[in-house]
């Protein structure tokens, strides 16, 4: 398994991105007791998710206090990856903040939506609903396809779009609709953010073409 295999495969817990949180917003070490009690978790589950997390290269032990007697507490840091991440998600809160407070912000970050998709190497199909999957699943949104829904369960902007849906959002509203235009298949999104805690869905609904007349009813 290479290193973007493991990290996937740390992540796809959601145990195990909670204890990962926990450890990318302290400053100092922490040992799994710790961990568990901000996480409700019991101490050995705690323990299993920082042994893969350190495994996947996201976290590092270090014991406190090596130079005592008897054995050392073992203490865990967030690292590498997860240190870039966490030090990303500060930049887009920061950027999101000083753009919200513009007027019409809004409409600006639906057209900075729209010209991401455009920048994007999107799949050569018609079919929109696997057009927006391959694009989610690309940009880490880990996407669900459920009937005529696309559930986001891991948005790599959470935070900042918590905090500034009106910015944050805007950009994913406008790059659903660009690549439902590249498309060409007459298909409406609506992105509904949040509907749980870590779940967003993206409600596809399909548009009659130009012309079409609904059959009256005998």
């Amino acid at each position: 398994m290479n290193r973007e295999q493991a990290t996937h495969a740390a992540l796809a817990s959601a145990a195990r991105r909670r204890v990962l949180d926990a450890l990318t917003r302290s400053a100092v070490a922490l040992d799994a007791q710790t961990v568990a009690d901000q996480v409700g978790l019991h101490v050995t589950t705690a323990r299993f998710h920082l042994d893969h997390l350190e495994r996947a290269g996201l976290a590092r032990r270090e014991a406190a206090n090596p130079g005592r007697r008897g054995r050392p507490r073992i203490m865990f840091r967030a690292a590498g990856v997860a240190r870039d991440e966490s030090t990303r998600e500060q930049m887009i809160s920061v950027l999101a903040t000083a753009l919200g407070a513009r007027d019409g912000e809004a409409v600006r970050a639906v057209e900075a939506g729209r010209r991401w998709a455009d920048g994007l190497d999107a799949p050569d199909t018609d079919d929109p609903t696997g057009r927006l999957v391959d694009a989610f699943d690309r940009l880490g949104f880990e996407p669900e396809l459920d009937g005529n829904d696309i559930r986001l369960h891991a948005c790599p902007f959470r935070e900042a779009a918590r905090a500034h849906p009106d910015v944050i959002c805007s950009v994913h509203r406008g790059l659903i609709d660009r690549l439902l235009e590249q498309s060409g298949s007459g298909v409406r999104a609506q992105l509904i953010p949040f509907v749980e805690p870590r779940l967003c869905v993206v409600a596809l609904d399909k548009v009659p073409p130009a012309g079409f007349e609904p059959a009256l009813p005998t």
